[in-house]
């Protein structure tokens, strides 16, 4: 999927916004044990009940791999009826890949060629030979860690480098000469949201992946405030708070009524933009 189609999804639906997918066995309602594939059965009707609200899905693959094989086969099956049933979907595994080069190129191979998503997020911290194996899927997505919302980020983002600069923004300077807006994007916490302005004047054209809106209690006015360019450039996460809303039988109108207040605000934000019409 290029940038131009991602921001057409966005006008079109009047959203930016994400779902995550973290599928925790131990929180899903329990009458779905009793189906074959409990995980599956909860993504699928998790996004037959949001797809309509929403531009992006995003599993972790830790809540996959945390069951061995049958996780990982619950997560190719969510991704095989994304793919089948909602193809105007982009599909990001939140896997946080980034090793040596010749390890990253079997990364590389899994996830774009075998699982076939849209995206991956890497982790540059190993540098340029780590990362360049999956920008050479050029049809692909790059995410790369810049900023994260957990509390230990400042541990070493935000450290001062010789020239000044945040660790961060190092990070976001080195991959402008790795890739450029239409294949590299960056994950930015939505409760760092007030250094959006740092970032955005690095890569002002680029797309941003900003968890942390919703059980972290990040700000989605402050993230567009900041964060916004003219092709919105911002895909805000949610996961928990939508997924988990409800635990009954209704669990999926539950996530579809979390997940149609986000949208909802997201209009109106496009909107008063002038990025979409009202």
């Amino acid at each position: 999927m290029t940038k131009e189609e991602l921001f057409e999804n966005i006008r079109r639906k009047k959203s930016f916004l994400c779902i995550g997918l973290d599928t925790d066995v131990r929180k899903i309602p329990q009458f779905l044990l009793s189906e074959d594939d409990p995980i599956f059965a909860f993504n699928k009707r998790i996004i037959d009940a949001t797809a309509h609200l929403c531009v992006a899905y995003k599993p972790n693959l830790a809540f996959y791999e945390s069951m061995g094989s049958f996780g990982i086969l619950a997560f190719e099956k969510t991704i095989e009826y994304l793919r089948q049933q909602y193809p105007d979907q982009f599909i990001i595994a939140d896997a946080k890949r980034g090793d040596i080069g010749n390890t990253s190129d079997m990364y590389a191979r899994s996830f774009f060629e075998h699982l076939k998503v849209d995206a991956l997020t890497v982790a540059p911290y190993m540098g340029s030979d780590s990362v360049l194996p999956f920008l050479k899927y050029t049809h692909h997505w790059v995410i790369l860690l810049a900023l994260t919302s957990n509390e230990g980020a400042e541990d070493f983002q935000l450290t001062k480098t010789e020239d000044g600069d945040a660790l961060f923004e190092l990070v976001l300077k080195k991959s402008l000469a790795w890739g450029g807006s239409d294949q590299l994007m960056y994950v930015i916490g939505a409760t760092k949201a007030s250094m959006l302005e740092r970032v955005r004047a690095i890569v002002p054209d680029s797309f941003l992946l900003v968890p942390g809106v919703g059980s972290q209690n990040g700000s989605l006015e402050e993230v567009a405030l900041h964060g916004l360019n003219n092709q919105c450039g911002l895909l805000v996460n949610a996961s928990r708070s939508i997924i988990y809303a409800d635990n009954t039988e209704a669990f999926a109108s539950g996530a579809a009524a979390e997940a149609e207040k986000l949208r909802h605000q997201m209009a109106d934000i496009l909107i008063k933009n002038k990025l979409v019409e009202a």
